[in-house]
């Protein structure tokens, strides 16, 4: 059997945690957020390469986060069984991700577009694997640090607030750093060298989490303190709260590729929760990947400014930041699955009205972006809330051991929802003729293109999150659930 260390019961978790947690979502929100923004049209708008082929690229390099995510995760659920601790594979992913996002966005111009577009997937494959390094132990961290259902909600409702503000500085600022250098070889540069280190730093910062609860675990047991008065010194703020209990056994897997992927197919197969929860999330991230894809083409050929993409991120996110603790508030009334399907059904109204911009595109906009935002944020805080429940439920029936397979298979959806809008997006762009251009080239969209820009931004992310909502009605997880059965 493994080591004897309980998650917090009972208690609150202390600031330090979870503000130390919630650095991380400095580095998780620039991530998804500013290669989602400006990747695709810096390959079809600065290196010259065709719509179809950049959308490849992008999916290329997320399809193989659904490759490698699942080892991720039971790897880290390995090191947990060792070590006590999920830092190791968090430290790697932190050190090696500002190098590799820099290289990203560093293609010298004398490249050929076919030769750049190989430079960016190679680049870009590598920075997303240390990405999941990170990204994959740190979603199963909130299983670990408590097991109670509101106090799950207020750490990821904070990790949401950092995670927005994120989205703000790499959304906003990003397009800024580009412009700053008055070129865009040397912009993009600045940009992928300024917003690596940003990503690395708030990487680095959580990875204290993970070894705090081993260090202040270890501290105890030395003095001859038992499990259960550990978990009372924690719930006392005496401590931070250790890991989850996990040991080596029948059910942890055996470190094999085979038998990584076993593990991460079997939480599909067991939880009908996660499953729901699951499908959700990833058609929501297909939606928001979609609008996050196509906000740059809005700003420069329906606003007719590149850098109205910055406005438009401070009309989604600055809402956002308000909203955020707002709906961990609302979910404590009504229950987290109730305020979730709130916030989609808000997103999706939102979304949709900005199909007016095919007749009378203007600054009225940036007011439906930010509906939009309010509801943004409740669809990310919430379901972020919603599966340590699942994965705690998992532990009671099966028992513990699988949170980082949890997480691996997670944060594979996440990043395939992301990807494929994406795709969505470029496959829209080359049917409607979308004319692809190298720097300081000018070149005028047809009709049907600046159509398909306007309808990827609104009516398919609005069809999309209505879709969710589907399985989302399927989610049986309730407070009383969670709450009879912890502590």
């Amino acid at each position: 059997m493994g080591i004897d260390a309980p998650v917090l019961r009972g208690g609150r978790l202390s600031r330090a945690t979870i503000s130390t947690y919630a650095a991380g979502s400095i580095g998780t929100g620039g991530f998804a957020t500013l290669p989602g923004l400006v990747l695709t049209y810096y390959l079809t708008d600065s290196l010259g390469v065709a719509a179809l082929m950049a959308g490849v690229i992008v999916t290329v390099a997320k399809v193989w986060d659904v490759v490698i995510d699942p080892v991720v995760g039971a790897l880290s659920d390995a090191d947990l069984a060792r070590h006590g601790s999920r830092r190791r594979l968090m430290l790697v992913g932190a050190i090696s991700l500002p190098v590799l996002f820099a290289l990203t966005f560093a293609v010298p111009p004398a490249l050929a577009p076919a030769a750049g577009a190989v430079w960016v997937l190679v680049a870009f494959v590598l920075t997303a694997t240390a990405f999941s390094l990170f990204q994959v132990p740190y979603i199963a961290l909130p299983a670990e640090l408590t097991d109670r259902y509101d106090e799950r909600t207020r750490l990821l409702t904070w990790r949401v607030v950092v995670l927005t503000f994120a989205i703000l500085l790499f959304g906003a600022g990003g397009p800024l750093l580009r412009k700053a250098t008055g070129d865009p070889t040397t912009g993009y540069l600045l940009m992928g060298v300024v917003a690596g280190v940003t990503i690395g730093v708030g990487m680095l910062v959580a990875t204290a989490v993970a070894r705090r609860g081993l260090r202040a675990r270890s501290a105890m047991a030395a003095a001859g303190t038992s499990a259960a008065e550990q978990a009372s010194l924690v719930a006392d703020g005496v401590g931070d709260a250790p890991v989850h209990p996990i040991g080596r056994d029948a059910s942890t897997p055996g470190g094999g590729i085979r038998d990584n992927f076993r593990a991460a197919f079997e939480t599909l197969r067991r939880s009908q929760p996660f499953r729901a929860l699951l499908l959700t999330f990833v058609l929501q991230a297909l939606a928001t990947g979609l609008m996050l894809a196509g906000a740059q083409y809005l700003a420069t050929w329906v606003l007719r400014s590149e850098d109205a993409v910055t406005l438009l991120f401070v009309a989604l996110i600055a809402p956002a930041l308000v909203a955020a603790p707002a709906w961990g508030v609302l979910a404590r009334r009504i229950g987290k699955e109730r305020a979730f399907a709130l916030a989609a059904t808000l997103f999706l109204v939102a979304a949709g009205s900005t199909v007016v911009a095919l007749w009378a595109p203007g600054t009225w906009l940036y007011a439906s972006v930010a509906v939009a935002g309010i509801a943004y944020a409740g669809m990310q805080s919430l379901p972020m809330a919603m599966l340590p429940d699942v994965i705690s439920h998992d532990a009671r029936l099966h028992g513990p051991g699988r949170a980082g397979a949890f997480g691996g298979v997670w944060t594979a959806g996440e990043t395939t929802g992301f990807a494929l809008g994406a795709t969505v997006l470029a496959v829209v762009l080359a049917a409607s003729g979308y004319v692809e251009r190298t720097a300081g080239e000018n070149v005028t969209q047809p009709d049907a293109a600046v159509a398909g820009i306007v309808l990827s931004f609104s009516v398919l992310p609005a069809a999309l999150v209505l879709l969710s909502l589907i399985p989302l009605a399927r989610y049986r997880l309730r407070r009383d659930d969670i709450e009879s059965h912890a502590g």
